[in-house]
């Protein structure tokens, strides 16, 4: 655990210490079990968009593709009557198709980030109200799914199935991310892309992995919500979620420059975000004020992500100076 990490481990307990003496219903089983499965639900959302920061890139469509992805999954099973297995497995594949073809557009047609995941945000927001012709998708009376509803929406020993969830794809990413080739060519892309290009790396495809690992990620996330909810309206079902995993990941010490950042510190990130919403909630701060919450929340993270990297730019000048007057003193 970096120096990083551990920093944002402390505030989240001191954070979590301050709420739970202020309203003791912080510490209720109910209460954590709660935001364990909120913890579980945005981590995987945010570890996918994790992997395309630390190339430099942002996704931004993300939130828009657990709507439509949500919407067409609830479709599959509950309308058109499609085994849940197999419905699964399909949402998985077009999120990975969709991540393919934004990566493409971004390493082939030299697109910006910005540019091709925001028009994605509008698209997709787009086809999920045209799909349902404004309405709302969700399951009929009567209909369940016992045990699709066991793994994403139930519990094992009084924890959410979808923190597990998070917990394994936590470490299959971690060990991808921190213990791969593949980790180390994210790491050096986003730190310089030419430099990672001209050092023989394939930087297109590895852009392009990263969104399909997004991509995957977000389906799955999206199959968890529409499960958790049992009922989208794609108008809003989703709305910001993309600022949550941006702000996860920038928190977790993920800069938007690319090239830094670690696995631990993007399910702190998430753990704190969820425990700050826990906190407007018991103190009865108006949930309005979310998003200005939020808002800060990613500014600060910026400010102190800057911040840290100008004093480490100073420490390596002040201990770069100090060895050449120690090797010229002994000269």
């Amino acid at each position: 655990m970096s120096k990083k990490d551990l920093g944002l481990l402390i505030l989240i307990l001191v954070v979590g210490a301050i709420v739970a003496i202020i309203n003791p219903r912080f510490l209720l089983p109910i209460n954590l079990a709660n935001t364990s499965n909120l913890i579980g639900l945005f981590g995987i959302l945010s570890i996918g968009q994790a992997f395309v920061i630390i190339t430099g890139g942002i996704e931004l469509s993300v939130g828009s593709l657990v709507a439509l992805l949500g919407t067409l999954f609830i479709d599959f099973i509950a309308v058109r009557e499609l085994d849940w297995p197999l419905a699964f497995v399909l949402i998985i594949a077009l999120g990975a198709i969709i991540g393919l073809v934004h990566g493409w557009l971004i390493t082939r047609l030299k697109l910006q980030p910005f540019v091709v995941t925001l028009c994605g945000l509008l698209i997709y927001r787009g086809v999920a109200r045209f799909y349902t012709a404004d309405g709302t998708a969700g399951f009929a009376f009567g209909q369940n799914f016992p045990e699709l509803e066991f793994l994403t929406a139930g519990r094992s020993w009084g924890v959410p199935n979808s923190f597990f969830a998070l917990i394994v794809i936590a470490i299959v990413m971690w060990v991808v991310l921190h213990r791969s080739v593949f980790g180390r060519y994210l790491y050096a892309i986003g730190k310089n892309e030419e430099a990672a290009k001209y050092s023989g790396i394939r930087t297109g495809r590895i852009v392009m992995a990263a969104y399909v690992i997004c991509g995957v990620l977000t389906a799955l996330s999206a199959i968890y919500f529409a499960m958790y909810t049992r009922s989208i309206s794609p108008a809003s079902h989703g709305q910001f979620y993309e600022l949550y995993a941006i702000a996860a990941a920038v928190l977790g010490g993920f800069s938007l420059r690319g090239g830094e950042g670690s696995l631990v510190g993007v399910i702190l990130g998430t753990v704190l975000l969820q425990e700050l919403q826990n906190l407007v909630n018991l103190l009865g701060i108006p949930s309005s004020l979310n998003f200005a919450v939020m808002g800060g929340v990613i500014l600060i993270g910026v400010l102190v992500d800057q911040q840290w990297g100008v004093f480490r730019a100073r420490r390596r000048m002040i201990d770069a100076s100090r060895k050449t007057v120690a090797g010229a003193a002994a000269e």
